[in-house]
């Protein structure tokens, strides 16, 4: 559902999924141990994860995809405004059959459905395969992956997203298991908390939710609340505390 253009997007967001400061810095810290040299960043948005692994790997280079120019363009500003716009580059493609690989690090945090047009839950099997060909010998690849931490009822699956589908998604564990199947060994298993997930859903809004009161008659509104309403069912009476995101850091089997 497409709303105003004058409605500020996501500026309360510092990453682009339900991840902590804290979260982030320690995983960023396992990915820079084997000193990488590359970084790739699949379905990066404005690639506030990219950048941070950049700053703490100072050799490094970095490669972000993504699709959205707008959160591009953001990711090339911040890359400015941090010193690093001579070690990044952002690119408006897509990341199936990708030919930016491979790199030391490969991010793929929430985008494994930008890896191949396999339908869910498939595609998670088909981005672990396409993400084991991206990362160099003695590399590492984090993904952020969904899974369900119980099987959804008819009626959360009903005020999800269109089309949602108890088969969506697999358990945390099949998820591990297809990561081993695949070819890696997982360095470290862990799960977003409900805090992040508050911190995710509420600033995800907060900028539209800000807007509508203070422009509750202009003519934009009431599609904006419409989608406000939506995205907050969505979490509140859907998803919330039923679907998980894991992050696996995976070691590629030599």
């Amino acid at each position: 559902m497409e709303i105003s253009p004058a409605i500020p997007r996501l500026t309360r967001l510092t990453f682009h999924g339900p991840l902590s400061e804290a979260r982030a810095t320690r995983i960023i810290d396992r990915l820079v141990r084997s000193e990488p040299r590359s970084v790739l960043d699949i379905g990066c948005g404005w690639g506030e994860l990219l950048l941070r692994t950049l700053e703490a790997a100072p050799a490094a280079t970095g490669a972000g995809i993504d699709l959205n120019a707008e959160d591009l363009a953001r990711g090339r500003a911040n890359a400015t405004a941090r010193g690093l716009a001579e070690r990044v580059a952002f690119y408006e493609e897509s990341g199936a059959d990708t030919a930016r690989g491979p790199a030391d690090v490969v991010l793929c945090t929430g985008s494994s459905h930008a890896l191949s047009g396999v339908q869910p839950p498939d595609h998670t099997a088909a981005a672990l395969k396409a993400l084991r060909g991206l990362v160099n010998p003695g590399g590492r690849v984090l993904l952020g992956e969904g899974f369900w931490q119980r099987t959804p009822s008819p009626a959360e699956l009903a005020v999800m997203w269109p089309d949602a589908s108890a088969n969506e998604y697999f358990g945390l564990a099949d998820v591990v298991d297809l990561a081993v199947a695949a070819g890696f060994r997982p360095e470290w298993i862990e799960t977003a908390n409900n805090d992040e997930w508050e911190e995710f859903q509420s600033a995800y809004r907060a900028d539209l939710e800000e807007w509508l009161a203070a422009h509750s008659t202009d003519p934009a509104a009431a599609k904006a609340r419409e989608r406000a309403e939506q995205q907050r069912a969505g979490w509140l009476r859907g998803h919330g505390g039923v679907l998980g995101l894991a992050y696996l850091t995976l070691i590629p089997v030599g």
